[in-house]
């Protein structure tokens, strides 16, 4: 088991290279303003999740975002879901179209306590046609996964049907072998931490 410095430590040999995407095309309805814009220690949310990608080892790192957010970076490789109000299903299914690599890393902008160490984990899980994902209580994490290109037909097979939740995606992707559940021990438990009101960021 982990111990919580061992969350800070870099990247890890990978059997897989992956691309990753950052989801913050959220309207941030309940905090009332963008999450990708607030800051941690003084950096934006979306260039601190940016770098995790980066130091986790992603080799591309694409914004899946709307067409009117002012803060997008001007170099940033933008993704938009083919439909409004898809949530994190649009944006991964967007991703898993642009990626070349056969992995793709998801991260959602509004994990601000996420560790590169947290990819690494789940990268000694995955293999050629397989990702992986963590697990708590009957409940899995979907906005910090790895997940394999081999699930993009099945994604788009739920949207057609709108199917839109990624816990039914990932429990039959888990079922089939398309991914690995990995068991989200106490220590990490905090990482998974979210900004979705005011009350939330202490």
């Amino acid at each position: 088991m982990w111990c919580m410095a061992d969350l800070h430590s870099g990247p890890r040999t990978s059997p897989v290279e992956f691309g990753a995407v950052l989801l913050a095309a959220g309207r941030s309805t309940r905090l009332g303003r963008e999450k990708a814009s607030l800051e941690v220690k003084g950096v934006p949310l979306w260039s601190r999740q940016q770098d995790v990608l980066l130091r986790a080892g992603a080799r591309e790192v694409l914004f899946s975002v709307r067409p009117d957010q002012q803060w997008v970076p001007p170099d940033a490789t933008v993704v938009y879901d083919a439909a409004p109000d898809l949530g994190p299903f649009g944006g991964l299914i967007a991703a898993l179209e642009r990626i070349q690599q056969s992995h793709l890393a998801v991260l959602a902008v509004d994990l601000p306590r996420m560790q590169p160490a947290w990819f690494s984990a789940l990268l000694a899980l995955c293999a050629p046609g397989v990702g992986a994902v963590g697990h708590r209580e009957n409940f899995y994490e979907p906005l910090a996964a790895i997940y394999p290109r081999e699930l993009l037909p099945p994604a788009r097979a739920g949207l057609a049907r709108r199917d839109l939740s990624l816990q039914h995606l990932i429990a039959s992707a888990c079922a089939q072998g398309f991914m690995r559940p990995r068991e989200i021990s106490p220590d990490e438990a905090p990482l998974f931490t979210n900004w979705n009101n005011a009350g939330d960021m202490g």
